[in-house]
This record gives structure tokens, C-alpha cells and sequence, in this order.
């Protein structure tokens, strides 16, 4: 099929070259006078392309959805429809691994969580330095706030360790109620299992082999190894230590949270120690 600016070059050489007015050349083409002077409009969207590019090269994990929000942060109006087609046009679209289909299995609801300090979540996630040492980096957070509460980079830790990192947390914001987690040796130490008891904390353990049981650390740990671990290279353990504190601080008063309503963990948190101030 030719397209309208090949007919509108074609008519334009008859016109030069054989002396032919407008409408023969355009009746010897088949092709409409009011096409040929279309004048094609200049492309208004340019400026949100470029907004589009620069949120995407700052936040090359970020999908369309979140660079959305962004730019809505910026003052900047579009449908996300719009969005979604420009961040395609632009070559923008993230790759994803395709996972394996499972069997489908019943889920065992998990119980509501309705403020803060309610329920946390832990969980260890491995990485490396450039040089080949193994990292561990505990993760904790609270599922309610969705708040990233611990991100500790070590290259071991016993439960001694992890009961010290949460002692420091709780110094902060007071003790949980519960702390879900898996069956790890750190988890199901003496040392942990005391410190729950000295504190009144409910350890709440997961079946083994069921991590989606765990379901809020699992995904923040998604999210963390994909936007951070995947992202950077750590010389050494103080390098690993700030660029991942960094991502921490960044995820909890930056990134928006789709399950938040598109705020971020700190701004929804906010909510309550507004209304804990009321009361």
C-alpha cells in the first residue's frame, strides 16, 4: 500500500517535471486534492515524550504505571492510557522473565493487618560483591505501612544479630505485635525465640515450602532485588551498605506503592501518626 506522503512526492514530481496542474496530477494518481494539502500537525505530545525518557533513564525499573505517577507529581496531566502507549512507542517497555506455570492450590487468607507495629515481615535475601564473597541482607517490614523497616548487609548473621538489628528498630517505633517469618537456623534460634518472649512479641512461623504465606517481605524482596541487588555493583561491604540503605530511604519516602493508593510507604504511615494524634 503506498502511503499518503509517497502519493504527495508522486504528485509533486508531475507537477515539476511534466508541467501537470494539481488536479490532473492528483486524478492521474487517484489520489485526493484535500490529502494532498493536508499539512500534518506537529507532534504536541514531544515534550511529554522527553518527560517520559527522563523519568525512565532516573528509574530505569520503574513500569508505566509509577513513571505515571510521576509525572502527575510533576504537574504533568496525561490519561495512562496515553502514557502507556508513548512508554511503548519510546522502546521503554521492561523485560520480564517468564515464569513457570504451578498447579493452582487453595490459599490460606492471610489475616487483615490494620495499623502499624501490628504485623511485620522478615526475610534474608543473598547477593554478592564483585569479588565473589556471598552478602546477606535481612529484610524487615511492616505490613501494614509497607515501610522497608531493616535492610542489615552482612556477610553472616546468627540470631543474636538479628535480635540486636530489631532491638534497634524497636528502640525507634515500639515493639510488633507479631513477626512472620520463615524456618530459617536465624529465625528458630534460642536467642530469637528469648528475645520474642522477653519482649511479648509473637513469632508467627510459616509452613515450610509455602513462602507465599509470607506474602508482603516476598514481594518487597522482588521489588528490592530487581530495583537494587540487579541494578548495582558492590566493591565492597561498606559500598553494598549505602547504596542499599539508599535504595531503602528511596523506597520508603519516593517510590509510589500500588497497593497504598500510589503513595509511598512514609506518606501513607503519616496517616496514622496523624490520626494516633488526634486521638
Amino acid at each position: 500500500m503506498v502511503k499518503p506522503a509517497a502519493r504527495r512526492r508522486a504528485v509533486g514530481f508531475l507537477q515539476s517535471e511534466m508541467g501537470l496542474s494539481e488536479r490532473r496530477a492528483c486524478r492521474a494518481l487517484g489520489f485526493r486534492r484535500s490529502s494532498h494539502r493536508y499539512a500534518p500537525k506537529r507532534d504536541d505530545r514531544a515534550s511529554l515524550r522527553q518527560d517520559l525518557r527522563r523519568l525512565a533513564a532516573a528509574r530505569p525499573r520503574y513500569g508505566y504505571r509509577r513513571l505515571h505517577v510521576l509525572l502527575g507529581r510533576e504537574g504533568i496531566q496525561a490519561n495512562h492510557k496515553l502514557v502507556h502507549r508513548l512508554y511503548r512507542e519510546e522502546g521503554l517497555a521492561l523485560r520480564r522473565k517468564q515464569r513457570r506455570k504451578r498447579v493452582a492450590q487453595e490459599r490460606v487468607p492471610r489475616p487483615k493487618v490494620e495499623a502499624p507495629n501490628e504485623s511485620w515481615s522478615m526475610d534474608f535475601v543473598s547477593d554478592m560483591l564483585v569479588d565473589g564473597r556471598r552478602l546477606r541482607v535481612l529484610a524487615v517490614v511492616d505490613n501494614c505501612t509497607r515501610e522497608a523497616l531493616v535492610l542489615e548487609v552482612d556477610f553472616s548473621m546468627s540470631g543474636e544479630y538479628v535480635a540486636r538489628r530489631l532491638d534497634r528498630v524497636i528502640g525507634e517505633r515500639g515493639p510488633p505485635a507479631r513477626i512472620v517469618c520463615d524456618n530459617g537456623p536465624e529465625f528458630a534460634s534460642r536467642a530469637l525465640d528469648l528475645w520474642a518472649y522477653e519482649r511479648g512479641v509473637k513469632l508467627a512461623f510459616i509452613r515450610p515450602g509455602k513462602p507465599v504465606e509470607n506474602a508482603f517481605v516476598e514481594s518487597f524482596n522482588g521489588s528490592f532485588r530487581d530495583e537494587c541487588l540487579n541494578q548495582n555493583l558492590f566493591l565492597d561491604i561498606v559500598d553494598a551498605r549505602q547504596k542499599v540503605e539508599a535504595w531503602r530511604e528511596d523506597y520508603n519516602s519516593f517510590r509510589p506503592h500500588s497497593s497504598l493508593a500510589d503513595q509511598t510507604p512514609r506518606e501513607y504511615a503519616q496517616q496514622f501518626n496523624t490520626s494516633f494524634s488526634r486521638n
